[in-house]
C-alpha cells in the first residue's frame, strides 16, 4: 500500500493524505539553521544545536504524535470588522485543526516543503524553506478565492518559543515558568513578535516571528491565546475571532499573528511569515543602551534587515530558484541512468539528499532523537562524510578537523562532542575502541577525493586543550597505534565500552534498573576482544599505510622513518588477519567477539546470537579470508541464517534473555534493534563485500532488499517514509517483521552510498584515478554516469560486452583506471567495455 509518490522530475516525494502510518518529514537547512517538517506541518526549529539553540519547542511522545513549529489557521469569516466570527476554520497542512480537507497534497522536495489544500473553494499553498546562508525560515503562503463570491479569511501564524536550552526547558520549571520574555513591535506595515530570553544577560541571541502584512492582532501568551481548557486544534482567540494582543511574562511564551484578507472571486493574495534568528555583539545587544528610556529595548536592526530580503513574494521566489539551482550543483556532482527508475531516484536525488542530511546532523535531531542528549558522533560523523565528500569537499574538510580535535591524547575519543561548543560530551564519554579507526576512513576518502594532502600537515588539537596542537597525520598515528597496543589474548583488539554496535557491552554486567550501558563503569580487564575492530584494523590500518607513504615525506617525515612505520603497521595487521583466521574463524562464519570471561561470541556453540552481521560485512571488505574461501563462506552463512525478505538481520537467534555479560544487545525484545533486527547500517556492507567477491547478483538483491523505492509499496508494513533510510527494521523473529524506526538520522545513508556509487555502480576515486569496475546483475547492460570529481566533469559510458576495455577521450587506456585529468581540463570522456 502507498500514500503517495515520486515524482521524479520535481525530485519530490508527493503524499496524497495526512494519515500516513508515521509523520513522514523534510529537513530545512543547509548550514546553520535548521527545521524538521512533516506532512502536516510538525517539527521543530534550532540554531546550530538542538539541544544548546533550540528555537520552537516540540513535545515527544505527544498525543497527537506530530506537533510543534508552525500552527497554521484559516478561518471563513461572517461580518466585518471587530464583530466578525469565524464560520470555519481549518489547517492549510491539515494539523493542528483536523478539519478534513476537500483536497490535500504534501510535496516533500529537496530543502523545502509545499502543501497544496482546498476547503470550501478556498485554495491554499504554503511552501516552506530555508533560504541559502540565511538564519530563518520561510513559510510563504497563498491564499486564493474560488468560491465565485466574496470573502474574508482571516490567516494566524503561529509558533511556541522554547527557551533555548531544550533539555532545561523541558525539566526546570520551576525557573522557566519566570524568566520567558517577549518584545512586540507594531511598525505600521507589520507586526514583529521577539523573543528575547535571558538576552539581557548572558545570552548574544533572539529570535523573531513575523510577517509581511498588517495584522488585525497578536498574542503572545499561550494560555491567553489558546484559553484555560482548549488546545492547538481549537484556540479561544481563533474560536472567537479575537485576538488578545497578550504580552507574555514568563509562562508560555509564543507568537501568534493574524491578518485579515478580503478576497474577490478568483482574487490571490500571498504572504510571507519569517521565523528568524539573530545574533549580536556584545556591544551592540540594545537600542540605545544610552538613553534611559530605552533601556531594554533590544537591538531591532538585523532583524529588520533579515526580513526585509524576504518580505515580499517576488523575494521569495527568488531565495527558492537559488535554493534548487544550489541542489542542482550539488546533485549534479553525481548522476546516472541505468534504465531502472528506482535506482536512478535513490542515486540521483534521496540517497545524496539524506548523504547531506546525516552530514549537517549526525545523529543529533530527528523524529527519534531528541536533539537533547546526542550531538555529533566521532564514529558517526566520520562514516556521515563517506556519503557527502564529493559534494562539498571543504566541508568535510572542516568536519574532518573538528571531529580529529576531540580525539584524546592516547589515540582514543571522545564517543560525541556538541556542534556549538565542538567539545567533547563528557555525559557520553569515550572508550568505544572502534571510533579511532573511523577518523582513518574519513581522512582516506577525503584524500582519495580530493587529492589535499594539506590537510595532513594541519595542526590540530587534542581534547579542544590549547597548546596541544599537532598535525593530523599524528592524529591517525595515534588512531592506529591504540588499536596496535589495545589487543587482548587472542591477539584480536579489545573492544573497551563497545565497538560499532553500542549495545554489546562486554565489560560493563549492568544489573541496576535504569542504568544506561553506555555510561555505566567500564570494567575493561583486558580480555574482552572484537572481531569486528580486527576487521576495521586489517582495512584501516592498511588504509593508513597507504597514507604514509603516498604522503609521509611531503608532512616532513624522513622516507626511512614512512618506511618503518609502514611496515611496523602492516606486520600488526599481518598478526590481526592470522588471529581473525584462527581466533575469529567459527567454522562457517566469522565470529562477533570474546567476552570477559574469554567465551566467544557469535558462535555455533551458543543456542542464541550464533551469528553477527559485522564481522562478516567488515572482514570481508578488509580482504580477510578471501584467498582461502572463508570470505565467501562467511557470505553464504549470513544469507543462509540472516536474510530475510525486508534485509539481513544484525544477529540470530535472537536472544530470548538478558545476558549480563552481553550487555543492552540482549535487553531488548526478541527481532527489534541490535537483538535480531535488521540493521540497515551494516546491510551495504554486505553488498560490499559480496561485490569483492564477485557475488554481483547478491550484492544487487542486499542493496535493493532495505532501499526505500523497493519496498514503497510496503509502506503500511515499513510505515517511516519511503523516500529515505531508516537505521533499523524489525526482524524476522519480532510480532512486526519489516516495520521501520529511526529514519533519516543513520549510517545507512552514507554507506549505501559508498555501495551503490563505488561497488554497485563501480566509480571510485582513488590517489590515482578514477577506478571504475561495475558489480551489477546482468540486467544491466548500458550504465551512463556523471560524476564531478576534482573539478573536472567525468562522461562515463559503459555497455556490458563481456570483454573489458577502457577508453578515456577516445584512446585506449589498459586497467580500470581513469588517469587524473591534466590541469584546466573541463570535461573527460570515458568509454568503457565490461
Amino acid at each position: 500500500m502507498q500514500f503517495g509518490h515520486f515524482d521524479d522530475e520535481a525530485r519530490e516525494y508527493v503524499i496524497e493524505t495526512p494519515a500516513t502510518p508515521l509523520p513522514w518529514i523534510n529537513y530545512l537547512g543547509n548550514e546553520d539553521f535548521f527545521s524538521l517538517i512533516s506532512n502536516t506541518g510538525g517539527g521543530y526549529s534550532f540554531y546550530k544545536d538542538a539541544k544548546l539553540r533550540r528555537i520552537t519547542r516540540y513535545r515527544y511522545n505527544g498525543v497527537p504524535g506530530d506537533n510543534g513549529a508552525r500552527n497554521y489557521y484559516l478561518s471563513l469569516m461572517s461580518g466585518s470588522g471587530d464583530d466578525a466570527t469565524p464560520v470555519a476554520t481549518w489547517s492549510p497542512t491539515f494539523l493542528p485543526v483536523k478539519t478534513p480537507l476537500d483536497s490535500y497534497e504534501c510535496r516533500h522536495g529537496i530543502g523545502y516543503t509545499t502543501f497544496h489544500t482546498d476547503y470550501q473553494g478556498i485554495e491554499s499553498t504554503l511552501t516552506a524553506f530555508v533560504p541559502l546562508h540565511t538564519a530563518a525560515e520561510i513559510n510563504h503562503l497563498s491564499v486564493r478565492n474560488n468560491t465565485g463570491e466574496a470573502v474574508t479569511v482571516d490567516v494566524t501564524g503561529c509558533v511556541e518559543w522554547c527557551l533555548w536550552n531544550a533539555v532545561d526547558d523541558a525539566s526546570n520549571f520551576q525557573r522557566n515558568l519566570s524568566t520567558g520574555e517577549v518584545e512586540v513591535e507594531q511598525t505600521g506595515t507589520n507586526t514583529i513578535v521577539y523573543h528575547k530570553t535571558e538576552f539581557k544577560e548572558r545570552r548574544n541571541h533572539y529570535a523573531f516571528f513575523s510577517v509581511n502584512e498588517p495584522t488585525v492582532g497578536f498574542d503572545t501568551s499561550r494560555d491567553e491565546f489558546l484559553g484555560q481548557f482548549n488546545g492547538w486544534d481549537s484556540p479561544q482567540a481563533i474560536a472567537e475571532g479575537r485576538m488578545r494582543d497578550s504580552v507574555a511574562h514568563g509562562w508560555y511564551p509564543i507568537a501568534a499573528e493574524r491578518v485579515r484578507l478580503t478576497l474577490q472571486p478568483g482574487e490571490e493574495r500571498m504572504l510571507v511569515f519569517m521565523l528568524g534568528y539573530i545574533e549580536v555583539p556584545d556591544d551592540q545587544k540594545w537600542e540605545d543602551p544610552n538613553d534611559p528610556a530605552k533601556v531594554g529595548i533590544i537591538n531591532k536592526q538585523p532583524a529588520h534587515e533579515l526580513f526585509a530580503r524576504f518580505n515580499t513574494s517576488e523575494k521569495v521566489l527568488k531565495a527558492l530558484d537559488e535554493l534548487s539551482a544550489s541542489w542542482d550543483e550539488l546533485l549534479g556532482r553525481f548522476q546516472v541512468s541505468t534504465g531502472d527508475g528506482k535506482l536512478d531516484r535513490m542515486v540521483n536525488i534521496w540517497n545524496q539528499y539524506q548523504c547531506m542530511v546525516t552530514f549537517n546532523l549526525s545523529r543529533s535531531a530527528s523524529y527519534y532523537e531528541s536533539g537533547m542528549g546526542r550531538g555529533m558522533g566521532f564514529r558517526d560523523s566520520n562514516q556521515d562524510l563517506l556519503g557527502f565528500v564529493h559534494m562539498i569537499p571543504g566541508r568535510a574538510r572542516s568536519r574532518i578537523l573538528d571531529i580529529a580535535a576531540t580525539q584524546l591524547p592516547d589515540g582514543s575519543a571522545w564517543h560525541q562532542y556538541q556542534p556549538l561548543t565542538k567539545k567533547g560530551n563528557a555525559d557520553i564519554g569515550g572508550g568505544f575502541n572502534d571510533d579511532p579507526l573511523w577518523l582513518v576512513a574519513g581522512v582516506f576518502a577525503y584524500l582519495n577525493e580530493t587529492g589535499d594532502d594539506s590537510i595532513l600537515r594541519e595542526p590540530t588539537q587534542f581534547d579542544n586543550q590549547e597548546g596541544s596542537e599537532q598535525p593530523l597525520l599524528e592524529h591517525l598515528r595515534r588512531s592506529v597505534h591504540f588499536t596496535m597496543t589495545h589487543r587482548g589474548p587472542h591477539g584480536l583488539p579489545l573492544i573497551g565500552r563497545a565497538d560499532w554496535n553500542d549495545c554489546l557491552n562486554l565489560n560493563c554486567f549492568s544489573s541496576t534498573p535504569g542504568e544506561s550501558f553506555q555510561t555505566v563503569e567500564n570494567n575493561d580487564t583486558g580480555i574482552a576482544e572484537s572481531v569486528f575492530i580486527a576487521g576495521m584494523f586489517v582495512l584501516y590500518g592498511e588504509q593508513y599505510a597507504q597514507i604514509l607513504e603516498r604522503f609521509g615525506e611531503a608532512c616532513g617525515m624522513a622516507a626511512a622513518d614512512v618506511q618503518a612505520e609502514a611496515a611496523a603497521v602492516r606486520a600488526a595487521i599481518g598478526e590481526v588477519r592470522e588471529a581473525t583466521l584462527t581466533a575469529g574463524w567459527d567454522g562457517a562464519w566469522f565470529r562477533r567477539a570474546y567476552d570477559a570471561n574469554g567465551n566467544p561470541v557469535g558462535t555455533n556453540e551458543d543456542s542464541e546470537g550464533k551469528i553477527y552481521i559485522e564481522p562478516q560485512g567488515m572482514c570481508v571488505m578488509a580482504g580477510i579470508g578471501t584467498d582461502d574461501g572463508k570470505a565467501a563462506q562467511a557470505l553464504r552463512s549470513t544469507k543462509d541464517l540472516l536474510t530475510c525478505r525486508w534485509g539481513t538481520a544484525i544477529l540470530a537467534p535472537a536472544y530470548s534473555t538478558y545476558r549480563i555479560e552481553l550487555g543492552e544487545i540482549s535487553s531488548y525484545p526478541r527481532g527489534y534493534k541490535e537483538n535480531g533486527g535488521i540493521f540497515c547500517h551494516n546491510n551495504p556492507w554486505i553488498s560490499i563485500a559480496n561485490a569483492t567477491i564477485g557475488n554481483d547478483d547478491e550484492a544487487f538483491n542486499v542493496y535493493t532488499r532495505t532501499c526505500p523505492a523497493y519496498v514503497e509499496q510496503y509502506s503500511e508494513v515499513h510505515r517511516t517514509e519511503p523516500y529515505v533510510y531508516c537505521q533499523m527494521m524489525a526482524g524476522p523473529e519480532a510480532p512486526t517483521p519489516g516495520e521501520g524506526k529511526n529514519s533519516w538520522l543513520t549510517g545507512t545513508a552514507a554507506w549505501t552510498f559508498v555501495d551503490v556509487s563505488q561497488h554497485l555502480l563501480g566509480v571510485q576515486p582513488t590517489f590515482d584515478g578514477l577506478r571504475i569496475e561495475p558489480h551489477l546483475p546482468a540486467q544491466f547492460t548500458e550504465l551512463h554516469i556523471e560524476r564531478e570529481w576534482r573539478g573536472v566533469r567525468y562522461v562515463i559510458d559503459a555497455t556490458r560486452t563481456g570483454k573489458a576495455s577502457l577508453a578515456v577521450d577516445g584512446k585506449p587506456v589498459s586497467g580500470t583506471t581513469v588517469p587524473i585529468a591534466a590541469p584546466g581540463t573541463e570535461e573527460v570522456h570515458v568509454s568503457l567495455n565490461f
